[in-house]
């Protein structure tokens, strides 16, 4: 027979599967052992259990609520925020930050291929999916098309999809660079996580068919909403 801790996580699980949404609140640790007549170690270790498969988010002073499933991003094609999330089944939605013309520091100089000073559009926004703040992103633009697309509406426009379908800037490729990072606390506020939590710190450079680099972003996600998959080919010694 299954230890008790096991066949309450079983059925909190399952219940999780067939009843409950992301955000509902699982009933208290004393409904728990009431309900299950199990002691208080067992519903700890039951739900403890539940958290390390992604099932549960415990927040510390309020409870456990069923936790919103990691979003898929695929490492392999060059998609934009709304694209993923559509591919995912979720609805994206922006709120447009800062939106303004500012002199180019220099890596971002260097991925634009331009002086460093030189004017770019700065675009900042949250990302959200189904509500929920996901990813906060910066953009970096050359003035000569980054002018035209801040006077476009960047909480319903993405700009990738602006670039594409009404600058006829289709973007091929792009340089990108994932790292995990300590959330500092203007990050953390916008992403509505703690200082310090881990999120993920993504810089991607994409490029138009005459390889030109026309969009600059740095992106951070929370740690606990995106996971990042790839297919990888092994070069075999000759």
């Amino acid at each position: 027979m299954e230890p008790l801790y096991a066949q309450v996580e079983a059925a909190l699980a399952r219940r999780i599967a067939d009843d409950l949404q992301p955000g509902d609140r699982l009933p208290s640790e004393s409904e728990l052992m009431t309900v299950f007549g199990v002691s208080r170690i067992t519903v700890r270790r039951a739900v403890a259990n539940l958290a390390t498969r992604g099932l549960v988010d415990v927040i510390q002073g309020r409870g456990s609520f069923v936790a919103t499933p990691r979003i898929e991003q695929s490492l392999r094609t060059v998609n934009g925020f709304v694209e993923d999330m559509t591919a995912a089944g979720l609805e994206a939605t922006a709120r447009l930050v800062t939106n303004e013309t500012i002199a180019a520091p220099h890596d971002v100089a260097d991925a634009l291929r331009l002086e460093a000073g030189t004017p770019v559009t700065f675009i900042e926004r949250i990302r959200l999916a189904a509500g929920r703040p996901v990813s906060f992103d910066v953009t970096y633009l050359p003035t000569d098309v980054g002018t035209a697309i801040a006077r476009d509406d960047l909480e319903r426009q993405p700009i990738f999809t602006l670039l594409e379908e009404k600058y006829d800037l289709p973007l091929v490729e792009a340089d990108y660079r994932l790292q995990a990072v300590a959330a500092p606390e203007r990050i953390a506020d916008a992403l509505q996580v703690a200082v310090g939590d881990p999120v993920m710190r993504v810089e991607r450079t994409s490029r138009t068919a005459d390889e030109r680099p026309i969009d600059h972003e740095v992106l951070h996600y929370r740690g606990d909403a995106v996971s990042f998959a790839t297919r990888l080919d092994r070069s075999l010694p000759g």
